[in-house]
């Protein structure tokens, strides 16, 4: 079996699996249940925070042939196909290369043809701020008024970006930074199953300079056990990685300096 980095091995394949974004998850497990879900959704947040991985729980869900309470089965002939990538519903765009008119049109046209198997077709596009403005329009009409089998779910690291007539056309969801408490929590139980151990003070570093970013925290973490492969993650070998320097030493050398 190919390698594979932590954040992609460990990807949540659940709502329940999803940290630090309760709100959402709560609201998007209700609409699954009642069957008021949207027909266009639009992910706003940092990098890192979710957004992607929620877009493919919520597809998972919508095609779905054993929906629980907490989503996907994720043991179903669509569950699997969705998450091997060879499912036809499920179409995940990267907005950044494919930004055109012509790209969108594709879209368009793609849209108008009913699922194979049944379930739902649902188009992730994620950057989706990349679109030039003469693509956004080309997909009004289309996100307005979709076929009953289409959902949307648009991610942008940008909002701010997006046409004001597309974001109307959504629901939309703003994807919180993620607490350092839970990023350790989640480091901690990923450590435990890969069988490495580390200092609290080494996680709590790392959870710091991710900056709200569960996915750059696992990067990191990754890059740290693999240079000090088999070895335990202390809190000084994290900042050798790093290439920082403890704030306790900047703090001590601030008070000898001012105190001469």
């Amino acid at each position: 079996m190919s390698y594979q980095a932590l954040y992609r091995k460990y990807r949540p394949g659940t709502f329940a699996d999803v940290k630090g974004q309760e709100a959402i998850v709560t609201t998007l497990k209700n609409q699954l249940m009642s069957g008021r879900v949207g027909h266009a959704y639009l992910f706003c947040g940092t990098r890192g925070t979710g957004k992607t991985t929620v877009a493919k729980i919520l597809a998972k869900a919508l095609n779905c042939e054993n929906l629980t309470d907490d989503g996907p089965c994720c043991e179903c002939d669509r569950c699997r196909s969705i998450e091997d990538g060879s499912s036809m519903n499920v179409v995940e765009i990267d907005g950044a290369s494919n930004n055109g008119v012509a790209d969108v049109r594709q879209i368009v046209e793609e849209v108008s043809y009913a699922p194979i198997d049944g379930g739902k077709k649902v188009y992730i596009i994620d950057e989706v701020h990349m679109l030039t403005d003469s693509a956004f329009n080309a997909l009004l009409k289309t996100l307005e008024e979709p076929p009953e089998y289409m959902t949307f779910i648009l991610a942008t690291t940008d909002p701010q970006k997006v046409l004001p007539t597309i974001q109307s056309r959504c629901q939309r969801y703003d994807f919180k930074r993620i607490s350092v408490d839970t990023i350790v929590e989640r480091l901690r139980d990923l450590l435990e199953r890969e069988g490495v151990s580390a200092e609290d003070r080494a996680l709590n570093y790392i959870a710091r300079v991710a900056d709200g970013s569960l996915r750059d925290a696992l990067s990191l973490l990754e890059e740290c056990i693999s240079y000090y492969f088999k070895q335990e993650l202390t809190f000084e070998k994290v900042l050798d990685v790093v290439g920082s320097v403890d704030q306790g030493i900047y703090h001590s050398l601030t008070i000898a300096v001012v105190e001469g």
